[in-house]
Order: C-alpha cells, then structure tokens, then sequence
C-alpha cells in the first residue's frame, strides 16, 4: 500500500526539495555496506580529505556559522543542534586545553547505525574530527567506542595510522597549519557511559558514572577542561556539508529537521538494513522502499519503536501518516532518537517485549539516582507480573505513576530511557494488558470451580 497523495502532498509542502527519496548522488556515506575499499586511498577515491586544509583556513566562525545553517541536529538521539553546540565551547584559550571526544558507545538496542560508519567508512569520521576539532579550538581528540565492537575498533585504528602516516594528523595535520592528535580508546561495554559525562568520568580512568550538571562539559569536561562531545554520525557528515554549502544540507527535510540520516530498521521486516534517507521520509515509504515492507504486509503491522529502545513505541494503526523526524514524533509523543527503527507484527507479544527492555535497563542503572536504582527494578518486576496477568487492573495506573517519578527526576536520562517505553506500552496496548490480567482471573476461576 502506498502513501496517500494528500499524506505527500503535505510532505512535499513541508520539505525544502520536496522530495521524499533520497538520490544515489547525494549520499554522504558512499561505502556504508563495505563494498568498496575502506582504505585512506579508498576513502580519497570517493572525495574524502579532498583540500580539507582550504576548509580549514576558511576559519572557525566560517565552519561554525555552516554548520548553523544546516540545521544539523545531533545524531546520537537527544537532536541538539551541533553548531550551536560547537559555539558553546570559548572563543580564547584561558590556559587549559579543549577536546573534542566522540561518542561511539553504541549501545542502543536496536541502533547499529555507527557501527557501519566505523568498519566500512571510517575515514568519513577522522576528516570530521579534524575539521570539528579546529572549529572547536581543540588540539586532540577521542573516540571513545563500544567495548562489543572488536572488528570496529580494528578498522578504526587501521585508519587512524593510515591518517598519520599521510600527515592528515598531527603536527601541521594535512598541512591545515593545524596541529591535532586522535586516539583511539576502547570502552567496556557499559550503556550508562553513552551518557556524555559518565563516558568523561570512564575516559578519565574512573567509574562510568554520569556527573551532576552543572558544570557542562564546554565548561568543565574532560580533566576538568572545555570539552565537546558529539556523535559518531554528527561529527562525520560535516566534511561533506561544508564542501556542498549549509544550504545543500538543509534542503533535504521539513523545516528545523533538515538534512540526511542514517536508518537502522531491524525486527519483522523482510530485509532488515542501515540506509542513509532524506529527514522526514514517511515511515511506511521508508520501510517498503529499503526493508520490503513489514514482515505479512503493513496491515500485519502491530507496533513500530521509531528511536531505539529508549522511545515510547507507537501503535501499528497510527502509522500510516508517521514521518521520521524530530519534531513530528515528539508531537506523537515518541521521538527519532537515534532513528533505529524496531518493528513488531502481530505474532509480537508487545509486553513481553516491553518487559524485556525493562529488563536491559534495571541492568544498566549504574545505581547513582535513588529513583532510578529503586524504580528501574520495580519496574521490572511490575511488567514480568504483566507478563502474566497476575496483576490487579489498578497496577497499570500506579506503574504509569512510578515511571513519571523516576521520568526527570536522576542525573542522566537513563530514567527517562527505563520509563518511555512502559509509558507508550500503557498508552497504547492498554486494552491488551487488561485482557491478559482478566484471562488469568478467568483461568484462576475455572480451576478453582473444577476443585
């Protein structure tokens, strides 16, 4: 079924191109499936660290004033904007040293977007670290990455000696008369130090655990010095925004979302993939055009969590009008996050599932925040009874209760993640929960009356 010429109508309307699909030729990540070779001279083949040093001597205000005009908004699932990001960090050096860290702790369930970006592409992410951390005042740079990622990490540093060895960094780095160090540091598989801060405090040597704020990290980060940290993604796009202008970049998407996005669709669809589309595609034209379509036809559709796991899901029968960006799924009270799209048909037992990520996140809690040590596990608890219908129907009302205490109440948003996807379950499968909490009393019952 395809989308309605109304639904497109209001898309193209909406969209700087009007164009819902995105062409071959505007592709920012030309070897995201490892087809090609991944090497420096690869890389160089298919236009990367093409004349990376003019960019550069355009200056930092130039670099930071495109970005802005982008309207490049943070890929790892928060959307802040990124050049107003960079723009937090001093204009004048007071004595201490900036850094730039970048974010590869992908431990998202469901999202595996980087990943590719890092064994298939990984010279799209070093010119970016450059090219960020002059705009930035910054003369070293991190990547602090995932502990499951092995073979990433390979790739990563594979390119990294590749970079130095060509003069692309360090001292003079490609000859930009920017000196900039990047290392390579390998985490230990923790989803609470994809929080900036607690990836600070594990960079630093010490437990991942997130820091109160203030002080922000453009402020106080990294030893207590400016530092920025941004998504693998957000920092590799921006070489090729700043050779094809802002406004290129802005052109694809509705207003306050623009640009292009990598898509991580995984669960009931005949092929599962990561592709790079236009911001603001309809969900339903991104799916059968990239994934074959849900799994049975998209009247099988039961369920769709847009965002990684950490979103409310969204219910099968709202989908035909969803279009994937920030600013409508905030609206339908559900986000992009880090756009890793999960979908359930109708075989999908959609509690249990909840259950399961409540599971992941009383696991994660690095136990700091009263509200999210004690709330995550009772959480879990409270769903493994839903489970199973042994519970009152009152309980769904006083679980919804617990998630907005523990909702904007700790240090990091780690809350937020354990609480949205029981929030949008209750909203949404209410009717399903009941059900099984009454075929349980009715089962109870039968037995009973047969003793």
């Amino acid at each position: 079924m395809g989308i309605s010429s109304d639904f497109q109508g209001l898309v193209e309307s909406s969209c700087g191109r009007g164009k819902l699909m995105l062409s071959d030729n505007d592709r920012i990540f030309t070897n995201l499936y490892g087809m090609h070779d991944r090497s420096l001279k690869g890389a160089q083949s298919r236009g990367h660290w093409d004349a990376t040093n003019k960019l550069i001597k355009n200056g930092r205000d130039w670099i930071i004033d495109e970005i802005k005009g982008s309207g490049l908004r943070g890929r790892g699932g928060a959307g802040f904007p990124t050049g107003l990001k960079w723009s937090f960090m001093p204009k004048e050096s007071d004595g201490r040293p900036s850094y730039l860290v970048i974010n590869a702790d992908e431990s998202e369930p469901g999202t595996c977007k980087d990943r590719e970006i890092m064994r298939h592409d990984p010279h799209t992410l070093i010119e970016g670290c450059l090219i960020a951390a002059f705009a930035m005042g910054a003369n070293c740079g991190y990547i602090y990455i995932r502990g499951e990622f092995i073979r990433e990490r390979e790739s990563l540093q594979n390119a990294i000696d590749e970079a130095y060895a060509a003069g692309l960094l360090g001292r003079n780095a490609a000859k930009s008369g920017w000196d900039f160090d990047l290392y390579l540091h390998h985490g230990a598989g923790a989803y609470i130090c994809g929080e900036e801060t607690a990836l600070l405090e594990s960079l630093e040597g010490k437990k991942g655990m997130p820091r109160m704020k203030p002080p922000f990290p453009a402020g106080a980060g990294l030893y207590g010095c400016p530092t920025t940290v941004n998504n693998v993604e957000s920092i590799a796009v921006v070489p090729t925004i700043l050779r094809r202008s802002g406004s290129w970049f802005k052109s694809f998407g509705r207003e306050n979302n623009s640009g292009t996005k990598l898509f991580a669709i995984s669960g009931h669809v005949n092929n599962p993939c990561v592709v790079e589309e236009a911001m603001s595609i309809p969900l339903q034209e991104l799916l059968e055009r990239h994934c074959g379509g849900v799994r049975g036809g998209w009247k099988n559709l039961k369920a769709v969590i847009p965002g990684g796991s950490s979103v409310p899901c969204l219910r099968g029968d709202d989908c035909n009008d969803v279009i994937m960006d920030f600013d409508y799924l905030a609206d339908r009270r559900s986000g992009l996050g880090t756009a890793a799209v999960i979908v359930m048909d109708q075989s999908t037992d959609i509690i249990k599932a909840i259950w399961r990520l409540s599971k992941f996140y009383k696991h994660e809690s690095c136990g700091q925040c009263t509200p999210c040590r004690e709330g995550t596990g009772w959480m879990m608890r409270v769903m493994e009874r839903l489970v199973h219908g042994n519970a009152e129907p009152e309980e769904i009302d006083m679980l919804l209760d617990v998630t907005k205490q523990v909702e904007g109440h700790t240090i990091c948003a780690l809350g937020d993640a354990a609480a949205w996807p029981i929030q949008g379950l209750i909203r949404n499968f209410r009717d399903e929960i009941e059900d099984r909490i009454k075929l349980k009393k009715s089962k109870v019952t039968r037995i009973m009356a047969a003793e």
